[in-house]
């Protein structure tokens, strides 16, 4: 069927559906997803009501049939075959759990996503292991992509999430790029993320050093990981947390604000405000950000964030910092990336500016996250090799 929409905008009417279908259709260059599958889906949403209920039956309807392939591929013996569509089956299941409200239905459909996902990366992907980095009196999940192609104590990238994605997409997205260059990867949901999140009940917080620290602790303290060249990274919202966390720990050899932030509250309260017109010209739910703060409502969590500020903390960065966007990013804008860097107490330090000629013009990268790794894997193993 024909309807009204494009690459980056599937629903014309809806960016909160359109931007976490960008998302998924991202994957695709790491065989994560399927073009034709996605479309699929999106056609069937195009002739239903636009409801968090329809987006849930579909994705996830698409993602059990996928996981009963790979069921069935397994017990044949075929793993390479059941490893793709384990993959693939994760990362439906998890678009589909995007639009559902915290509580057991969340829960449930997330246990589908990490199985299939667990499934997939040890069939896929032998390199990975699954890891846990202490934290507090709990432990952040966590994956070790580790390169085939390093020597020695190698590089290594310690990369946070933002306040959507998780680590089965970022182990992927940035591992499989960073592993070809011979640097490590340790693809973590760090509190208010991920498994650590769903699973852990671990909410974010404005000091996201208390979890920087541990993961830098952690992989320093493995024996194919040179703990002096260590950096930092996240995506989205966690362009606020891995300046944060390079600000107070300084082992960390750079930083990447892979989507930039730098007065959280000042972006959410232009956030909050066009989701009150129209939830659906937003790319996040009505309940995400009090979720992932662990608070009840959006005046608690609204009150929380306003420590989430680089205002008196950027200055103290002293690594090579990167800092990316797009040009026609719909969630932060170039004078955010501006203002971070122009704070930012580095010498060395750098903004990326993609355009449309370039591609990666949207937030993240999400229309073509190949163009976004491929710089961002560039500008670190220039630094760490």
């Amino acid at each position: 069927m024909f309807y009204l929409g494009n690459w980056t905008d599937s629903f014309a009417d809806n960016y909160q559906w359109s931007n976490a279908s960008s998302i998924t259709k991202g994957m695709a260059p790491w065989g994560a997803v399927a073009l034709g599958e996605i479309d699929e889906v999106v056609q069937r949403l195009h002739q239903r009501p636009q409801t968090d209920e329809a987006w849930w039956e579909e994705w996830c309807a698409l993602a059990a049939r996928i996981e009963r392939f790979a069921d069935t591929a397994a017990a044949e013996g075929r793993q390479a075959t059941a490893g793709n569509y384990y993959l693939r089956a994760g990362n439906y299941y998890y678009t589909g759990e995007r639009m559902v409200p915290p509580g057991a239905k969340k829960v449930d459909t997330y246990r589908k996503s990490l199985r299939c996902a667990h499934e997939g990366l040890k069939r896929r992907y032998p390199n990975v292991e699954l890891v846990d980095v202490p934290y507090e009196d709990k432990s952040l999940a966590a994956y070790f992509m580790k390169s085939p192609y390093a020597k020695g104590r190698a590089p290594t990238l310690v990369l946070f999430d933002g306040l959507d994605n998780c680590k089965e997409m970022s182990v992927l997205f940035a591992g499989v790029e960073l592993a070809f260059r011979g640097i490590h990867t340790l693809a973590i949901d760090g509190p208010g993320q991920g498994e650590s999140l769903r699973l852990r009940n671990i909410p974010s917080r404005y000091d996201y050093e208390a979890a920087g620290t541990p993961a830098y602790e952690y992989v320093a303290s493995r024996s194919d990981v040179d703990p002096e060249r260590v950096a930092i990274g996240a995506y989205s919202a966690g362009g606020y947390y891995a300046p944060r966390v390079a600000a107070f720990e300084k082992r960390y050899a750079a930083c990447i604000a892979w989507g930039p932030h730098y007065d959280y509250h000042a972006n959410w309260e232009k956030r909050w405000a066009a989701m009150k017109k129209d939830g659906a010209s937003v790319a996040t739910s009505h309940f995400q950000l009090p979720w992932v703060m662990g608070v009840a409502d959006m005046d608690a969590a609204m009150e929380k964030l306003k420590k989430f500020t680089l205002h008196g903390v950027a200055d103290k960065i002293t690594c090579p910092m990167l800092i990316t966007i797009g040009a026609e990013d719909k969630l932060v804008t170039r004078d955010v990336a501006e203002q971070l860097c122009g704070a930012v107490g580095s010498k060395d330090k750098t903004i990326k500016i993609f355009t449309r000629e370039d591609g990666g013009f949207e937030h993240c990268q999400a229309d073509n996250r190949q163009v976004g790794i491929d710089y961002v894997a560039d500008w670190l193993e220039a630094r760490l090799k």
